[in-house]
């Protein structure tokens, strides 16, 4: 309302001016026909209703009548009308006027409520997509308010969902914005707009059941807007707790499936060394004592198996760790070269008599690695490479720079890994469908590789073609400290 009059004023003013300067143009400068002057003056009140009002266009419509009759009715400089056909002039003209400024001035308002409409339309569209972007419900509901601050431009926004009889504030609280408003606005499940206190109130709707409300200050919203912006929200909450309810869900799935999983590993790989255990154990206590050679060979498979099943504990207790990040990693800085010559010596016996090529790119920088932890995941590889392709086929180890890290590779010319096993080939005791039953293991040892290449900031990947082999490929990050002191 302060506003408001200062800029009346000034319209009066303008009106008043554009009236007196027609008048003395037309007398002074350029004289001509009274239908003119009549029309120009029209022109001057509609454009005066469009920007100021229909009061000012009214006041303007009488002090232009007036100066009309005055100045361009005989007898010219009197107010007196001898022709009565100037009286019906006068009164057409005054009549005009108005009527056109209401005209004017409604469109005007009209085309400004459009432009509002447009306007909060276009806020409603930014809004909804801001609430796409919200993972869960608690993170939801505290972003709302902050949302409509943003977006809506107003001064304080507040959320009160029934469900927990919680209230969720952005921006500069008002008194307006107080519980119990909010908690009459859910009750009586309909908007409330306070133009002159500047704050609204409006039901939170999912469908046509009420689950809460929603207050804004600073900046009244037609009721339209309010109805939609209750309906989105209540929308998005329900959205998010689908989404959730879904992930739920799946992780159960997953969970499921992860212990048929394991309780399929654990029967054919547990299994297998426990009979061969049981039975070597029932051979030696029977009544019929085995030769000492037997004893011997029947000892050595208990050993053995002893040793496997050790080893399938140590590898679910060492993925265990891995997941829960129960370990560190002794960091230094490690050549290439002696990361692979470690993890060859480590495999010297498994490999017999088997070609393994190395090829490494000279002057690679050292890496930034745990030698022990970044063996195991070369070792890993290695036997992977030398248990799933041809004895009489070589291995290739191969190392090279990756932009700030360096690259090795393992590559063998085994059978190779189909497209669709690819992307599950480093999943939890996963084994290759046509090799799980010829070559013994948990599927275990490649997750627990590409777990620790993480841990140490690098990567795995693989990359196969039938019949041709398959190479197994990780980084590992350049040591800088190395690198500066060079």
């Amino acid at each position: 309302m302060g506003k408001y009059l200062p800029r009346q004023a000034s319209g009066f003013a303008v009106a008043l001016a554009i009236v007196l300067g027609s008048t003395f143009f037309y007398r002074k400068i350029l004289p001509v026909n009274q239908t003119t002057v009549a029309l120009s003056f029209l022109l001057a009140i509609l454009a005066v209703s469009a920007v100021w009002g229909m009061a000012v266009s009214a006041f303007m419509s009488v002090v232009a009548m007036l100066a009309f009759n005055y100045y361009f009715l005989p007898p010219i400089g009197t107010f007196t009308v001898a022709d009565p056909q100037n009286w019906v002039a006068l009164f057409a003209f005054l009549v005009t006027a108005i009527v056109g400024s209401q005209l004017s001035g409604r469109m005007r308002k009209e085309a400004d409520a459009a432009h509002r409409r447009r306007r909060e339309i276009e806020r409603l569209y930014t809004f909804s997509q801001k609430l796409l972007g919200e993972g869960n419900v608690i993170q939801l509901l505290n972003a709302i308010p902050n949302h409509i601050v943003e977006t809506f431009e107003a001064g304080a926004a507040s959320l009160f969902l029934a469900e927990k009889q919680k209230f969720y504030r952005s921006g500069f609280g008002t008194p307006q914005l107080d519980e119990e408003s909010m908690k009459t606005a859910f009750s009586r499940d309909e908007a409330v707009v306070d133009a002159p206190g500047r704050f609204c109130f409006a039901p939170i709707r999912l469908g046509v059941r009420p689950i809460g409300s929603l207050g804004i200050s600073g900046m009244p919203l037609s009721r339209q807007t309010l109805d939609a912006l209750g309906t989105l929200i209540g929308i998005a909450i329900e959205r998010v707790r689908a989404i959730e309810q879904l992930s739920r869900t799946e992780a159960d799935r997953q969970g499921e499936r992860l212990k048929s999983a394991l309780l399929d590993s654990i029967t054919h790989d547990f299994r297998t060394p426990l009979t061969a255990i049981k039975a070597s154990v029932t051979s030696l206590l029977s009544d019929r004592k085995p030769d000492p050679a037997q004893q011997k060979e029947l000892l050595t498979i208990i050993d053995e198996e002893s040793d496997r099943l050790n080893h399938l504990v140590e590898e679910a207790a060492e993925m265990a760790r891995l997941e829960a990040g129960e370990f560190e990693l002794n960091l230094s800085a490690v050549p290439i070269q002696q990361l692979i010559e470690v993890a060859l010596g480590h495999c010297r016996n498994a490999l017999g008599s088997r070609e393994v090529r190395v090829q490494v790119a000279p002057e690679l920088a050292p890496v930034r690695a745990d030698l022990s932890r970044a063996k195991e995941v070369l070792v890993q590889l290695i036997d992977n490479a030398n248990l799933y392709s041809p004895k009489d086929r070589p291995i290739v180890i191969s190392a090279e720079a990756n932009g700030n890290s360096v690259l090795t590779s393992v590559a063998d010319q085994g059978p190779g890994i189909e497209d669709l096993e690819l992307g599950m080939i480093f999943d939890k005791f996963y084994r290759g469908k046509d090799q799980r039953y010829l070559v013994q293991g948990t599927g275990m040892g490649l997750p627990i590789a590409k777990a620790l290449v993480e841990a140490h900031g690098g990567s795995m990947s693989v990359t196969s073609q039938l019949g041709h082999g398959s190479i197994f490929s990780f980084t590992l990050p350049i040591d800088r400290s190395t690198g500066e002191r060079r």
